[in-house]
C-alpha cells in the first residue's frame, strides 16, 4: 500500500459525516460562549489574553518539534510585533521569528493563503537558521524527503512525502482546494472542523519545506478556523497537542496511507474543541483576576504583590507542583520566618488557599474559576 499522495484519486480525502456532526456542534457552541465571554473583559485585559494566547502557541508549536524558548522573550517579542508597549530585552532570532507568524497569523487571517504568504511564514519560523539550504521556498532538493526514526542501520520509515519536482503542481492545487472551500462560495459546503482537518493533513501529506511543516501545517489549521468563524481564532491548538504529542504523530501516521480520514477528523476537531475549552478557562482566569486586584491589591505588602503577580503569570493552570514556602523565600527574597508571616497572612486575608500538611503544604490562588 503507498503513501495517499500516491494513490489514483489522491487528493479526494473521503469521511463519514455522520460521525462529526455532534462535533461540529459543539464548536459552534463554544465559539459562541467565546465571543460572548470576551464582552465582559476590558481592553487591557483583552490584550493580556491575546498575548497570553499567541505566546503559548507559539513556544507550543515549537515544543512539539524539540525547540524550547524562553516565555518572557518570546511574550516580549509578542507585544513589540503587536505594537504594544514593551520593555527592552533580548530576544534570539527564533523567538522573534516564531512570534512574528503568530501576529502576522492573527492580524491577516482574512488574507487568501498564497505561495508567498506561506514562504514569508517559513522565513520568519527559520529565522536565523544556517543548516538549511533553502529558506523561504519549497525544497527542490533530488534527494527523498522521508520523516524516519532509529539508528542508521535499523531506521523506521514514518512518512515519505512527494519528490519536488512535483511540489509546485501539489502546492498550486492545495492552495487552491484551500481558497475554494474558505470562500463565500464553499460549494463543497465543509464544516469548520472538516475544513481545518482536511487542510493540516493535506498540507503534511505534502511536506513541501525542508524543515518548518509542523508549525506551518498547524498555522495553516488555525487561518481555516478564524476563516471559517470570520474571526481570528483566539486559541492555542498546540497547547493540546502537545501535552499529548504522541497520539498527534499517531494519527498522522495512521493517515498518511489512506485517503479515508473519519478517525483523524474526530481526533483533530476534538483537539480543535479541546483548545476552544482552554481559551474559555483563560478568558475566566482573565476575569476572576480583575476581581482579585479589586478585592485584594491594596492589601498586599511588597513582597506579597510580588508573589501573586508571579502566581498570575503562570496563568490558569497555576504554579507548576504548587506554591511552597520555600519558593516564596526564594521568590520574594526574603528570610524563612518572613515568608512563613507572608503565607499565613495570605491564608488568613483569603487571597491564597491552603493545601498539604508539612513538607507537602502548597499555597494557591483563591481564585473561584468554572
Amino acid at each position: 500500500m503507498g503513501w495517499n499522495w500516491q494513490h489514483k484519486n489522491w487528493p479526494n480525502f473521503t469521511y463519514d459525516k455522520s460521525d462529526l456532526i455532534a462535533l461540529e456542534y459543539k464548536f459552534s457552541q463554544n465559539q459562541g460562549k467565546v465571543f460572548g465571554a470576551l464582552k465582559h473583559i476590558r481592553e487591557d485585559s483583552r490584550e493580556d489574553l491575546l498575548v497570553d494566547i499567541l505566546s503559548n502557541e507559539a513556544l507550543k508549536t515549537s515544543e512539539i518539534e524539540g525547540e524550547f524558548l524562553n516565555r518572557g522573550s518570546v511574550q516580549s517579542s509578542i507585544k513589540r510585533n503587536l505594537g504594544l508597549s514593551v520593555e527592552q530585552r533580548k530576544v534570539t532570532p527564533a523567538e522573534f521569528g516564531i512570534s512574528e507568524m503568530m501576529v502576522d497569523l492573527y492580524k491577516n487571517y482574512k488574507d487568501e493563503l498564497s505561495h508567498n504568504q506561506l514562504f514569508d511564514w517559513h522565513k520568519m519560523i527559520c529565522n536565523g537558521r544556517r543548516d538549511l539550504q533553502e529558506i523561504g521556498s519549497y525544497r527542490s532538493h533530488n534527494e527523498t524527503m522521508q520523516i524516519v526514526s532509529g539508528s542508521i542501520d535499523k531506521q523506521t520509515i514514518h512518512f515519505e512525502a512527494p519528490l519536488s519536482v512535483n511540489l509546485v503542481k501539489e502546492m498550486e492545487q492545495f492552495i487552491a482546494w484551500f481558497n475554494s472551500v474558505h470562500s463565500e462560495k464553499n460549494e463543497l459546503d465543509l464544516m469548520p472542523l472538516v475544513k481545518a482537518g482536511i487542510a493540516h493533513l493535506y498540507f503534511e501529506s505534502i511536506h513541501p519545506f525542508e524543515d518548518g511543516n509542523g508549525r506551518i501545517g498547524r498555522a495553516i489549521a488555525e487561518k481555516s478556523i478564524a476563516l471559517s468563524t470570520n474571526q481570528p481564532t483566539l486559541i492555542s491548538l498546540s497547547h493540546i497537542i502537545e501535552a499529548n504529542k504522541k497520539s498527534y504523530y499517531k494519527s498522522l501516521e495512521t493517515h498518511n496511507r489512506t485517503l479515508e480520514i473519519t478517525d483523524w477528523l474526530v481526533y483533530f476537531g476534538q483537539t480543535i474543541l479541546d483548545a476552544q475549552e482552554d481559551t474559555l478557562k483563560r478568558i475566566d482566569f482573565i476575569i476572576e483576576k480583575a476581581k482579585f486586584f479589586n478585592r485584594f491589591s491594596l492589601q498586599l505588602n511588597k513582597r506579597q504583590l510580588s508573589i501573586v503577580l508571579r502566581l498570575f503569570e503562570e496563568g490558569h493552570l497555576g504554579f507548576k507542583g504548587g506554591l511552597s514556602a520555600n519558593n516564596y523565600q526564594k521568590i520574594a527574597k526574603t528570610s524563612a520566618a518572613t515568608a512563613t508571616r507572608d503565607l499565613s497572612d495570605l491564608v488568613e486575608k483569603q487571597v491564597l488557599l491552603k493545601k498539604g500538611m508539612l513538607k507537602g503544604t502548597r499555597y494557591e490562588l483563591n481564585l473561584k474559576l468554572k
